[in-house]
C-alpha cells in the first residue's frame, strides 16, 4: 500500500516527514516539486509534479490519498480514491460534497477521513473526551445546564503592536472577517455577521494566567451533534471560536472599518493590497517562533451550581522543530492515515475519532507536540 501526499506547503512537512520516517512507501505530489524537494527532499526522491489525473493512475486498491492542498482540490480527489478503492484523508471541514460522498465510501469499504489537523482536529478529540467524562462523572444528569467553549488561534510568540503575524498570505484572513457566524448564547441562538460584533474577552486557565480576545466563527450548531451532546441536553452555551492576542480589536479597529465598506471586485482587489501591505509590515522574521494556543471547556450546572466543569488548554510554540502550527496541523494527518492503513477507521465520510481507545491514542501523541498540554479540572 502506498501512501500519497499531495500538498507540501506550510503546515504540510512535519507530519509528511514523520510518515516517511517511519519507513511508509510514500510518493510526494507537488504543484511544484521543487518546493518539495526543500521540504521533503533530504528524505526522498519520489517527488513528482501534480496532477489529477495522473495521481489517479498511480493510485491502487488500498492506497491512501492526502490532500494539503486548497479547498477546491479535496472532493475531486476523493472522488478520484473512490474510483480507484483507495481511502482518503484531509485536515479540512467536511464540505457538503464531500459528506454527499458517505454512502458511496461506505458501500466501497473505504474512508474518507477529515478534519484531523489542529482546528478542526485536536479541538474536535479534546471535545470528544471531555463530553465522555462528562458522561461517566457523578455529576452526570440530564436535567444539567451545559455550556461549551471552543477556542483556537495562531498568534505570534513576540507580541507586536498589530497583535498578529502572517506566515502565508494573509487574504484568507482578512475574508474570514466578513464571515457570519451562528452559535448558542444564553440558550438562544446568537447570529453574528461580523466578528468584531461580537469580540470578548477570556481567561486562560495557563500555567500563567493570561486574558485572550475571543469570537464566534463559522456555524457552531452542527458540532452539538458531532460532539455527541444528547438532543434532550440543555444546552446554555455552545461556540467554536477563534482567539487572539489581548489588544488586538483595538489594534484591528481601523482594518474592521475599512473592510466594513468593501463590495465587489474593487473590494477584492482592496483586501488583496492590504494583505500585501500587511504581509510586508507583519510576517514571521526567519526562524521566529510562532505561537498556537487552544482551550476546550464543557462546564455543567444544577440549579445555579456547577457541578462539572474540565478544560483542555494547549499552549504550544516554535522551537528547533520547526513552526507550531505545522506540527499541529499535519502531524495528527499522519496519525489519521496511520489509523486508516491499520483499519482503525470504519469505511464513509467522518471527522476525528471519538472512540475512546482511538481517542486516547491521538490525544497522548498530541501532547508531544506541545509545551504545555493538560485537562484542568475546576
Amino acid at each position: 500500500m502506498t501512501i500519497h501526499w499531495c500538498g507540501t506547503g506550510l503546515s504540510s512537512a512535519p507530519g509528511l516527514r514523520r510518515l516517511i520516517e517511519a519507513g511508509h512507501k510514500v510518493v510526494v505530489w507537488n504543484r511544484t516539486v521543487e518546493k518539495a524537494r526543500e521540504a521533503v527532499g533530504d528524505l526522498t526522491q519520489d517527488i513528482r509534479p501534480y496532477a489529477l489525473a495522473d495521481l489517479t493512475a498511480a493510485l491502487q486498491p488500498g492506497d491512501v490519498a492526502i490532500s494539503m492542498l486548497t479547498a477546491d482540490h479535496h472532493v475531486p480527489i476523493a472522488t478520484a480514491c473512490l474510483a480507484k478503492g483507495a481511502h482518503f484523508v484531509s485536515s479540512s471541514y467536511i464540505a457538503p460534497e464531500m459528506k454527499a460522498l458517505d454512502q458511496a465510501f461506505r458501500d466501497a469499504g473505504l474512508v474518507s477521513i477529515n478534519e484531523v489537523g489542529l482546528d478542526p482536529g485536536i479541538d474536535h478529540l479534546m471535545a470528544h473526551d471531555l463530553v465522555a467524562r462528562y458522561r461517566a462523572s457523578k455529576a452526570y444528569d440530564a436535567e444539567n445546564t451545559l455550556s461549551f467553549v471552543s477556542y483556537c488561534g495562531g498568534i505570534p510568540k513576540i507580541p507586536n503592536p498589530f497583535r498578529y503575524k502572517f506566515s502565508w498570505a494573509p487574504v484568507g484572513v482578512l475574508k474570514a472577517l466578513r464571515s457570519p457566524s451562528r452559535s448558542v448564547k444564553n440558550f438562544a441562538e446568537l447570529r453574528v455577521a461580523r466578528p468584531w460584533d461580537a469580540i470578548t474577552s477570556y481567561e486562560a486557565p495557563l500555567p500563567q494566567a493570561e486574558s485572550f480576545e475571543v469570537y464566534p466563527n463559522r456555524d457552531s450548531y452542527p458540532f452539538i451533534e458531532e460532539y455527541r451532546f444528547d438532543p434532550a441536553w440543555k444546552v446554555k452555551d455552545f461556540v467554536r471560536g477563534t482567539i487572539r492576542l489581548g489588544g488586538w480589536a483595538e489594534a484591528w479597529a481601523p482594518v474592521f472599518r475599512e473592510i466594513e465598506t468593501l463590495e465587489g471586485p474593487a473590494g477584492d482587489a482592496r483586501l488583496a493590497e492590504m494583505a500585501a501591505e500587511f504581509l510586508k509590515e507583519n510576517a514571521y522574521a526567519p526562524g521566529e517562533p510562532d505561537r498556537v494556543v487552544l482551550f476546550v471547556s464543557l462546564k455543567a450546572e444544577r440549579d445555579g451550581r456547577v457541578v462539572f466543569h474540565e478544560t483542555w488548554a494547549m499552549d504550544a510554540w516554535g522551537d528547533a522543530r520547526g513552526s507550531a502550527m505545522a506540527r499541529l496541523v499535519s502531524m495528527p494527518v499522519s496519525f489519521a492515515v496511520e489509523s486508516v492503513l491499520n483499519h482503525e477507521i470504519t469505511a464513509g465520510v467522518h471527522a476525528a475519532p471519538h472512540e475512546p481507545k482511538l481517542l486516547k491514542s491521538w490525544l497522548d501523541q498530541v501532547r508531544g507536540l506541545a509545551q504545555y498540554m493538560d485537562r484542568v479540572q475546576h
